[in-house]
């Protein structure tokens, strides 16, 4: 009797690891992508303490709603800039010289913001530290592709994107005590400092990726000839996702405005918002990562443009805070097919080129997108409800576009067990 028990109890052990493995083999979770995932953590936490109160940051020190317009032309634009040579600093330097780089970009733009009051010391520190999020979102991508393949993409993107969200739902809850306990601009110098500290610990991450020495050197190629490689169906995803970030970033950096000032909540109450938006979007991650590896991926885009055009017209008729819930609720399901959308651009690029393939993705669309932060600045100034409803509006448009013209990749052959 003895001996039997002894010999059950090793396989109790064997199975438990081989269960460990399975799960994290399941979620795509290899060494590098650990170590990634733990820097974005660190990198973006630092982001979400004070990112989605700028807006009101910046009218506290003074800065006109054209100014705070401008604030969302500049955050898509510095996305667009640093998105492409982010994606060439990827394939030249390898994945860990290159954050790196953007680490460090990142503390030199919070001690600007830190050391001068003035809404400039803030438009100029954000040419650094909202360069990391863009400038490493490609390095990120291809590192996920080169460590999964293509039948893990989407779950690795999905990891990231779930991982992301936990700042994102933390971030401005802590940013919001902060405010309310320290005051507006007291209260966000220390979330810089913060971020600062986030940074350098994040360095620790960066040190322990594996070293990419040994790759191949990236094929050389110029920008114009990048763009020549994109297919049509990267093109008309890049058109019509063009359209419905019009609907989301028109009234993007006014929602804090919307919901402080004219609804009238307060900022710990808009930490819930956000935390609410975070914590759908993290629950559908990994269940729609499971189907989205192996089907056609075009429904999976069609359905995340849909929410994200239903959100603006919601947030019109929202004037309570549970009403607000609902709106962020809604919010949250933009997330649906997200990283599903940033797969089909890996997969449709030209492999090598995945990182500047992406780059050059985000530069065009976040660099026309730019201008939506003006066009917002100017329809508030005229009328909230005109601004809410022209968003909706592009919504509508991209997501027809994409209905009709888009296409995605088939279904993976092989299907992946688990």
């Amino acid at each position: 009797m003895n001996k039997k028990i002894t010999n059950k109890e090793p396989r109790v052990a064997v199975t438990g690891e081989s269960g460990m493995k399975k799960t994290a083999n399941y979620l795509g979770l290899k060494r590098n992508i650990v170590l990634m995932l733990g820097l974005t953590v660190l990198m973006y936490t630092g982001e979400k303490l004070w990112e989605r109160f700028i807006p009101k940051y910046l009218d506290g020190l003074g800065a006109s709603i054209i100014i705070i317009g401008a604030f969302g032309f500049l955050q898509n634009f510095l996305g667009a800039v640093w998105a492409l040579p982010g994606g060439y600093i990827a394939d030249h330097l390898g994945n860990r010289k290159a954050f790196l780089v953007f680490s460090i970009m990142a503390i030199f733009g919070y001690v600007i913001a830190i050391v001068f009051d003035s809404w400039i010391a803030v438009f100029i520190g954000m040419l650094f530290f909202f360069g990391w999020s863009n400038v490493a979102l490609p390095g990120s991508m291809s590192l996920i592709t080169k460590t999964l393949g293509k039948g893990k993409t989407v779950m690795g993107i999905s990891m990231h994107s779930l991982i992301r969200r936990v700042p994102m739902a933390l971030g401005p809850i802590i940013g919001g005590y902060l405010i309310v306990t320290y005051g507006l601009l007291t209260g966000i110098k220390i979330a810089f400092g913060i971020s600062i500290a986030l940074s350098l610990v994040g360095m620790i991450f960066i040190n322990k990726l594996t070293t990419d020495s040994k790759e191949e050197k990236p094929e050389k190629i110029h920008p114009l000839e990048l763009w020549r490689t994109f297919d049509k169906k990267l093109k008309n995803l890049l058109v019509s996702d063009i359209l419905v970030r019009f609907c989301e970033q028109i009234p993007y950096v006014f929602v804090v405005i919307w919901c402080l000032n004219v609804v009238k909540i307060s900022a710990s109450e808009f930490g819930y918002l956000t935390a609410i938006e975070m914590i759908t979007s993290a629950l559908i991650f990994i269940p729609v990562a499971t189907y989205s590896d192996r089907l056609e991926k075009k429904p999976f885009v069609v359905i995340t443009f849909i929410f994200f055009t239903i959100f603006p017209f919601m947030l019109y008729f929202s004037n309570t805070f549970w009403l607000l819930a609902i709106a962020f609720f809604i919010r949250g399901l933009k997330e649906f097919g997200e990283p599903t959308r940033k797969a089909l651009i890996l997969e449709l690029s030209r492999k090598g080129l995945e990182a500047r393939s992406f780059g050059m993705y985000y530069f065009i669309r976040d660099g026309t997108v730019a201008f939506a932060g003006f066009l917002g600045g100017v329809l508030w100034k005229v009328s909230p409800e005109l601004n809410l409803f022209l968003a909706t509006g592009f919504g509508i448009l991209g997501t027809l576009y994409f209905a009709f013209f888009g296409r995605g990749t088939d279904s993976n052959s092989e299907v992946v067990k688990y």
